[in-house]
């Protein structure tokens, strides 16, 4: 049928997949099945009850009418017949009544369970989704359509869901209307369907033209809004945004973006009102056409008072919900497109499972990494972060990573851990493409530490951990805190390793410093007793003096296990067997501390340039053993 026609672009978003109506109802129902079984049943229910409500007075008239006509020609007073066929309808329309309001609750909550339900599996499939895409502004994009589509009950599924549920009403409404106008002429039928679907065609048309307007042309700013918000309200950015008076600039990126939307909120609402206009007029052509019929019909006498009373309830009826029916369907088709980018974003295929490459790391009692001839360049950017590195990271070896800023380092730091696969080249783990393990199983091996360090809302021992609080061991949470140097916070702190994290869930949660978040970060890192570390500049916060000693504590915390240390101070290094010295997206040296300042190269002249900094009253510049410094 022509109603079912989908008005299809040229595709040029490749994470996007037009599923159609029948296909995003059978996704929906299945949603139910699996979610809420019981709502299947209700929007039978429901459907019948509520078009039996719609019906039941309209023939009820008739009969009523046509009793009183008899007995007014035949002189009858007795109204018992009439008492009878009232009493019989009140309670059928109070059972009707009592179905429809029940289906109704039912399935309210029906509906927000499995919707729910749904946006549980869209949070799981991004916890689960590659580093790498979460870094896509298209699949930025992506994303939060997908969030819109399953965000509240008047958009994307919710909206499908309540449309399945009225137009099963309609649908039984507008058969039993055809059943009954169909017995006096079936034009009359056909003249109320072919102007309802004009109606309906010219409403399809905005839809259209709306979603174009709104829905696709603003992904993209509501993106932009949501971090606009974000930058406002999160207490992160609150130092700076007083100190550095960035209000009156911020409210003026807020305004313009706003503008933007408001702009296409405009041009959308003069839409809808050209739809309000076009649809007064055609129910009006379409109600005369009714009535005239009609009344032409009963004045050449072949029509009852009752007959009029019960065709022109009907047709009335039919004609209203044949234009609901229709543009449900459209408002269905409206809302399946929504549906189309939340299951567009679900279907997003795992690269690992995609290439069947998902084999478990063998166990072994240490771990030899080898970088061969890799290269690698970020997505959209055409020149490469990391060029032509070859490396070799033997179990148990310490090495530092130094350079400037843009050298390669944290490119060569998400490639071992393998954040991102390698454009070219290979890197090899115990002899065997990295590529070929399965990317959890592949974590595992690493316990990392980042210079930026996230605090979750969670208690402190958690927060270590990284664990459930029942798979938490809190004795060790609180070691490894003192390792890292937490012990006098800890001593502070009222619940111990218990305390509450941020004031997001708890009014009386705790805020860390940036030299405590770092150090918890390195508790995170033995908790979790991988056989490779990596510190990514995790001490950047902490002086020379306090990272120096610190150093010392953890090296010899972690072992035998192999460890990488990126810092621009020495004192990261000088526990180190090897430095690999990255510059311009290529390692140009590699070799112990005096190996290299014997080399008189790049990381002599880096040694020489920072180790002034600490020269005091004319002093030579520290040396390595003393913990003296390289920049980056």
């Amino acid at each position: 049928m022509l109603f079912y026609r989908q008005k299809k672009k040229e595709q040029t978003d490749e994470l996007h997949h037009e599923y159609g109506l029948v296909s995003n109802c059978i996704y929906i129902i299945r949603a139910f099945l699996r979610y809420r079984k019981s709502v299947i049943a209700f929007l039978l229910t429901g459907g019948i009850a509520g078009a039996s409500m719609s019906y039941i007075w309209t023939v009820i008239a008739k009969l009523v009418i046509d009793m009183i006509t008899r007995q007014a020609g035949s002189g009858d007073r007795d109204i018992t017949p009439l008492l009878v066929l009232v009493t019989v309808t009140t309670v059928v329309e109070f059972i009707m009544m009592w179905l429809n309001t029940l289906s109704t609750k039912k399935l309210r909550i029906g509906f927000m369970v499995t919707r729910n339900a749904l946006v549980q599996e869209r949070i799981a499939k991004t916890l689960g989704m590659e580093y790498e895409q979460l870094e896509n502004p298209d699949m930025l994009d992506r994303l939060h359509k997908a969030k819109r589509a399953a965000n509240g009950d008047w958009n994307g599924i919710g909206a499908l869901m309540t449309n399945m549920w009225s137009t099963s009403v309609q649908l039984v409404a507008v058969i039993t209307a055809v059943g009954i106008i169909s017995t006096l002429n079936l034009w009359l039928v056909l003249i109320i369907f072919l102007l309802s679907f004009l109606q309906f065609e010219y409403f399809d048309y905005i839809r259209i033209k709306d979603k174009e307007v709104m829905w696709d042309a603003m992904a993209p700013h509501w993106r932009k809004m949501e971090y606009m918000k974000t930058v406002s309200t999160d207490f992160s950015y609150a130092k700076d945004i007083r100190l550095y008076g960035m209000k009156p600039w911020l409210l003026r990126k807020y305004k313009e973006i706003n503008r933007i939307e408001l702009e296409h909120w405009i041009q959308s609402r003069k839409y809808w009102g050209m739809n309000a206009w076009v649809g007064q007029g055609i129910s009006l052509v379409r109600n005369v056409i009714i009535y005239g019929w009609l009344i032409m019909d009963m004045l050449a006498g072949g029509m009852s008072i009752g007959e009029f009373t019960l065709y022109t309830g009907s047709a009335i009826t039919l004609s209203g919900y044949v234009s609901q029916f229709l543009q449900s369907l459209g408002g269905m088709r409206e809302h399946s497109a929504k549906v189309d980018d939340f299951r567009s974003y679900m279907d997003i295929k795992d690269a690992d499972k995609a290439s069947g490459k998902h084999a478990p790391v063998p166990r072994a009692e240490g771990y030899t990494f080898e970088f061969r001839d890799v290269s690698f360049r970020y997505k959209g950017q055409e020149t490469y972060a990391l060029r032509h590195l070859n490396l070799t990271f033997s179990a148990g070896q310490r090495l530092a990573v130094v350079g400037l800023n843009g050298a390669g380092k944290s490119t060569f730091i998400k490639l071992l851990l393998r954040l991102y696969d390698v454009t070219e080249g290979q890197i090899l783990c115990n002899g065997t493409d990295i590529r070929e393990f399965d990317r959890g199983d592949y974590f595992r091996l690493f316990s990392p530490a980042f210079q930026e360090v996230e605090v979750f809302a969670f208690p402190l021992s958690e927060n270590v951990s990284m664990k459930p609080a029942g798979d938490t061991d809190r004795e060790k949470t609180e070691e490894y805190l003192r390792a890292a140097g937490m012990g006098e916070k800890l001593d502070r702190l009222p619940k111990g390793v218990d305390t509450e994290m941020l004031k997001v869930l708890y009014d009386d949660g705790v805020d860390l410093s940036g030299g405590e978040k770092q150090k918890m970060a390195l508790a995170r890192a033995l908790y979790k007793n991988a056989p490779v570390v990596v510190l990514d500049e995790p001490t950047a916060a902490l002086d020379a003096i306090a990272e120096y000693r610190l150093y010392q504590s953890f090296d010899g915390m972690i072992g035998k296990r192999s460890a990488v240390y990126i810092s621009h101070r020495l004192s990261s290094t000088r526990f180190c067997d090897t430095i690999a010295m990255f510059k311009g997206g290529e390692m140009v040296e590699y070799g112990t501390h005096d190996e290299l300042l014997k080399k008189n190269g790049a990381y002599a002249e880096m040694f020489r340039v920072q180790a002034q900094y600490y020269i005091e009253d004319g002093a030579e510049p520290v040396s390595a053993e003393e913990g003296g410094v390289v920049c980056e």
